[in-house]
């Protein structure tokens, strides 16, 4: 089993600034790691909607996902706001699907 940590915003979906209710599923990642989920691995989403604003979006961004049709093991906000994350395990969400296993390009 491996455990993932996944972004929201401009991860798993299209997000002009903080416009979350306009948010758009990227439908191809989405399958691909509820693919993961139903395999066994852990799918943790992490997300940096109110960190800034103070603004509460957990159960908006919980119904948001599962209306996308998201499996999750959890969702929190209010990841930490930062410009850089350096981390010896982390890659990019480009990265990750435009070279990972299946060769997302979306």
């Amino acid at each position: 089993m491996t455990i993932y940590m996944v972004d929201i915003d401009g991860t798993i979906c299209y997000t002009d600034g903080n416009k979350y209710k306009e948010s758009k599923p990227k439908q191809a990642r989405i399958e691909y790691l509820n693919e993961l989920f139903d395999k066994g691995d852990e799918i943790h989403y992490w997300t940096a909607r109110g960190a800034k604003s103070g603004i509460d979006w957990i159960e908006f961004t919980k119904e948001q996902l599962k209306g996308w049709g998201v499996k999750f093991t959890s969702v929190k906000t209010c990841k930490p706001h930062y410009d850089l994350w350096i981390d010896d395990k982390a890659t990019s969400d480009n990265d990750y699907f435009w070279h990972g296993p299946k060769g997302l390009r979306r």
